[in-house]
């Protein structure tokens, strides 16, 4: 567990820097015959997650699009929200962004919620409002943040074609720590890390970072890196889970993506599910998720390291697969499938009951489905207004439900 970051359930995007998609706390949904799903939802700007804080507590970030189309800076807005009816209790003003693409939100240990949106960082009281804020050395956008447990805040910039560049910054002053750090490639995904040390997914390698504190700076570790593209046409890979060990993350992440992922991929290539053993890079594995062509993804698998079970997609052929990893042998067994299925968005997995969250896209828009991990089977499926794909951040709720970010859509699940 990430210790970077406040104490509560769901804390961060992925409820922390190792992007498990578990509940630090709490029980799960335990879907029973005769219960169903049911959904409040709420239109809203471009929703990208709800995070937690204390009980009772749930903050929804959101951004601008519209002044992107005409090459104007977008800006992102945090409201504290009603954990039943979805209404805002408290709102921050508009904060200054940059480029657009969908940032990120935490709720540190200290106590503050931090934003990273565009080629901005900013502290927030947990009434949202605005303590400080620093722009980022480069006018990109940069894809969100890991809080290490030092407490540092690591940002990186979305960079398709130039290396990407690594910011830490001090959660208290909120000014960058030390000089930037040149990663040796681009990087599309978003940082994961585990203690001090940070993970990048490059364009065609993943490779580590370790916070060093006689340094004052983020050292790169010479003998860990896997190429995972090597001479395949594969394209880059996205956020890389960290569990059991192991590295864990989805290629060919190249795509098309407007309002649905359903054939938007690019590479004629399968995509395919990427392991790396932690402890030596060249201990690493990769397979096809479904063999289909055009296969593509924008997001991270699901691991479920208490019962040896991952989880992987392809979004553009509505693949959903799971596998039964074997630690000691290094083996995925295919376990169950489903198809179609239009799953494309981060996910949450109740760690006692092994529920799992995911959408399932059809012809007449987005539904969320509670799946049970060990077997594939569906315990609840509600339909939450959304025409888009979701691609973004679900969390947990404070009761038997969770929240559903879909771009202009929030849905409050719950169990009736």
């Amino acid at each position: 567990m990430s210790v970077g970051y406040l104490g509560s359930p769901w804390p961060a995007e992925d409820a922390g820097a190792q992007r498990l998609q578990q509940p630090r706390t709490g029980p799960g949904l335990s879907l029973q015959a005769g219960e169903a799903l049911r959904a409040t939802t709420r239109r809203t700007w471009m929703s990208t997650m709800t995070v937690l804080g204390t009980p009772g507590e749930v903050y929804l970030l959101t951004h601008s699009v519209l002044r992107s189309h005409i090459g104007l800076p977008t800006t992102a807005c945090v409201e504290q929200i009603d954990p039943v009816t979805l209404k805002p209790l408290h709102r921050s003003p508009r904060l200054r962004g940059g480029p657009m693409w969908p940032g990120g939100m935490a709720i540190h240990r200290n106590g503050d919620l931090y934003v990273v949106y565009g080629c901005h960082a900013h502290r927030l009281s947990r009434r949202c409002v605005p303590l400080a804020s620093l722009k980022l050395p480069l006018d990109q956008p940069y894809n969100s943040f890991v809080v290490l447990d030092n407490g540092l805040i690591v940002t990186k910039n979305l960079s398709a074609i130039t290396p990407a560049r690594l910011t830490v910054v001090d959660p208290e002053s909120l000014v960058p720590a030390c000089a930037d750090t040149e990663a040796p490639e681009p990087s599309i995904a978003r940082l994961s890390a585990s203690g001090n040390t940070v993970y990048v997914v490059g364009v065609r390698s993943i490779f580590r970072y370790h916070w060093s504190d006689a340094a004052r700076a983020l050292v790169r570790d010479p003998d860990w890196r896997f190429d995972y593209v090597g001479r395949s046409p594969q394209a880059h890979g996205w956020d890389v889970v960290l569990d059991g060990g192991q590295a864990w993350f989805m290629d060919n992440g190249a795509h098309r993506y407007r309002h649905r992922m359903l054939g938007a991929g690019v590479s004629r290539t399968a995509n395919r599910l990427i392991r790396v053993s932690l402890t030596d890079a060249t201990d690493h594995q990769a397979l096809d998720i479904c063999g289909l062509p055009g296969g593509s993804i924008t997001n991270p698998p699901l691991v479920d390291g208490q019962r040896g079970i991952v989880v992987g997609y392809d979004s553009a052929n509505a693949v959903l697969q799971a596998w039964r990893f074997n630690a000691a042998a290094r083996t995925l067994t295919p376990l169950w499938r489903k198809a179609p299925f239009g799953c494309a968005s981060h996910m949450i997995l109740y760690p006692d009951s092994g529920e799992m969250v995911v959408n399932d896209y059809r012809r007449h828009g987005e539904e969320v489905v509670v799946l049970d991990i060990r077997t594939g089977t569906e315990r609840g499926r509600v339909r939450t207004g959304g025409l888009m794909q979701g691609v973004v951040f679900p969390s947990p709720g404070w009761g038997r439900d969770f929240y559903w970010s879909s771009m202009g859509r929030l849905a409050r699940v719950h169990v009736a």
